[in-house]
């Protein structure tokens, strides 16, 4: 058999560390740990060889060496990643974890982790009923039990963590989540994008209706509700009606808008109008409940929810959404992220 490169090499210095141990169980152990681990070939020879070829040693020895290197890695940026979301009747968790490239964020380990830690977030609570952030201190005090076959057992989220981290070669960290409770007479939509697998995706748009009457239409509910999930991730609202815009932000567009429209070098009058008109411009654009409604642009998010309610009976409103993207914020070295929680007053 041809060995080429790398492994030609290792494979020479296996011959010389073993010459007590048989070729073919060298070998064998060998792809035995890597199939366990993941780890590089050099470093799965080498924690064996240390280890006097005990595969149980050497494993525990590549976990040692392993929060060593993924401590070093620790520094580097990490924009890549995916979105994982877990929901019981009651709440949703949306966890982010990121990694430096997308090749380790398609990796099932990777992916393992990412629905493990959201399944877990959906035991954080607070005493608010709407949505609320938790970022990577309020997971210290948690334990996963991991069931994959390259990592299992019980252990510290921290120490999951780094052990992928080891693995993967990179620097992987927990971000930040959000938990939302499910409004009474409630429940949450979801749409995720970029989706390797059920419960992951790259960007989440999340939205929380209520409905005066419980006994309604689920169906009509669910199939509208994902429509408006959707349209969360692609239309990117910033607000959920104007009266939630803050003063500050409005201020600031008018006098923006007031400004251009002053360069036409049009009278007073028509300079209010057009001031007025493209303000109303500006809340098509980041209030969700005025946006054009991506699946019919005829209508606006106000005028769907009027006709949901008229199909099924009964008043239907939305009371949070939430929109995330990966990596988005960290590529600018901004600590806070652009998502948005939007509530009703």
């Amino acid at each position: 058999m041809a060995l080429h490169g790398a492994a030609k090499g290792v494979c020479v210095s296996i011959r010389v560390a073993c010459r007590h141990y048989s070729w073919e169980n060298s070998v064998n152990l060998i792809k035995q740990l890597r199939e366990r681990t993941s780890a590089p070939m050099k470093d799965v020879k080498a924690a064996l060889v240390d280890s006097n070829w005990d595969i149980e040693a050497a494993q525990k020895e590549l976990r040692k060496r392993g929060k060593v290197l993924a401590s070093k890695k620790s520094s580097r940026t990490a924009s890549e990643g995916l979105l994982a979301l877990a929901q019981t009747p009651s709440k949703l968790a949306l966890v982010e974890l990121n990694c430096e490239t997308d090749f380790v964020a398609r990796n099932d380990i990777f992916q393992h982790l990412a629905l493990c830690l959201a399944k877990q977030a959906l035991s954080l609570d607070n005493s608010s009923s709407s949505a609320f952030h938790v970022g990577p201190q309020s997971f210290e005090d948690l334990t996963l039990n991991l069931e994959h076959p390259k990592i299992n057992g019980e252990t510290s989220i921290h120490n999951a963590i780094t052990e992928v981290a080891a693995m993967m070669g990179e620097n992987v960290r927990l971000r930040r989540g959000y938990v939302m409770p499910t409004s009474p007479h409630g429940f949450i939509s979801t749409y995720l994008h970029t989706s390797p697998q059920p419960g992951l995706g790259r960007i989440a748009g999340i939205l929380s209706l209520q409905v005066d009457d419980g006994k309604t239409q689920a169906e009509a509910l669910q199939r509208v509700g994902s429509e408006l999930a959707m349209h969360v991730v692609a239309a990117k609202p910033l607000f959920l009606t104007k009266e939630l815009v803050p003063s500050d932000a409005l201020e600031n567009e008018r006098e923006i808008l007031k400004s251009q429209a002053e360069a036409s070098g049009k009278p007073q009058m028509a300079i209010d109008k057009m001031v007025e008109g493209r303000l109303r411009k500006y809340f098509e654009d980041v209030v969700f409940m005025d946006q054009k409604f991506i699946m019919n642009d005829t209508l606006n998010v106000k005028a769907v929810l009027d006709n949901l309610s008229k199909e099924v009976g009964s008043s239907v409103r939305v009371v949070d959404f939430l929109r995330m993207e990966v990596g988005e914020g960290i590529a600018r070295q901004e600590t806070d992220a652009s998502e948005t929680v939007a509530q009703v007053a």
